[in-house]
C-alpha cells in the first residue's frame, strides 16, 4: 500500500481514465487534472497538432515536463495519457508521489470504445488492432511495475465502473489528507 494524498490514474487508451477520473475526483473532493488536456491548454493546440508539428518525441518531452510539475502538487487526481509510463522519470514520479490506480482493459474493449475516435494520433491509419496489441505488449509491464492497484475493465458503463473503483480504492488506498 502506498499512502498518499494524490491519486494517479494510468492505463491504456480507452480505459476510462478521464471519465472515471472525474467521478473519483468529485467523490474524494480532489481537483481533477487530465495530462493530455493540460498539454493542450499549455500549447494552445490539441494533442494531434502537437504530434504533427513536433512528432512523438516532442510530445513526450512536453508530457514529461508537465507530469513532473502536476504530480508534485498536493491533493490532486491526475489522469495520465496512456503512454506516459514509457519514460522512467514519469514512472518514478508517479510511484513516489501518489497512489497509482491502473485502469486496465482488453484490446477488444479498446476497439469497441474507440471505434469512432479519430483524435488519437497513435491510432491513425490502418490496423488499429495491431497497434493496440503492440502498445499493450510494451506498456502493460510498465503499468504493472508502478501500479498500487489494478482494476480490470469490464463491459460496463462509466457509473458502475466508477462505483467499482471507489469500492476497491476504499479498501486499498490509505489516503492521507493534504497539508
Amino acid at each position: 500500500m502506498n499512502p498518499s494524498c494524490n491519486l494517479f490514474l494510468i492505463g491504456p487508451t480507452g480505459a476510462g481514465k478521464t471519465s472515471i477520473g472525474r467521478r473519483l475526483a468529485a467523490h474524494y473532493g480532489l481537483p481533477f487534472l487530465d495530462l493530455d488536456q493540460e498539454i493542450e491548454r499549455h500549447c494552445g493546440v490539441d494533442v494531434r497538432c502537437v504530434f504533427e508539428i513536433e512528432g512523438e518525441a516532442g510530445f513526450r518531452q512536453r508530457e514529461t515536463a508537465l507530469l513532473d510539475a502536476l504530480s508534485a502538487r498536493v491533493g490532486v487526481l491526475l489522469a495520465t495519457g496512456a503512454g506516459a509510463v514509457l519514460d522512467p522519470a514519469n514512472r518514478r514520479h508517479l510511484a513516489e508521489r501518489g497512489f497509482v490506480l491502473w485502469l486496465d482493459t482488453t484490446v477488444e474493449q479498446q476497439l469497441e470504445r474507440l471505434a469512432r475516435d479519430i483524435r488519437r494520433p497513435l491510432l491513425a491509419g490502418e490496423d488499429r488492432r495491431g497497434k493496440l496489441e503492440a502498445m499493450a505488449q510494451l506498456r502493460a509491464p510498465l503499468y504493472r511495475e508502478i501500479a498500487d492497484l489494478r482494476i480490470p475493465g469490464e463491459h460496463e458503463d462509466v457509473a458502475p465502473a466508477s462505483e467499482r473503483c471507489l469500492a476497491l480504492l476504499d479498501q486499498h488506498w490509505q489516503r492521507q489528507q493534504a497539508a
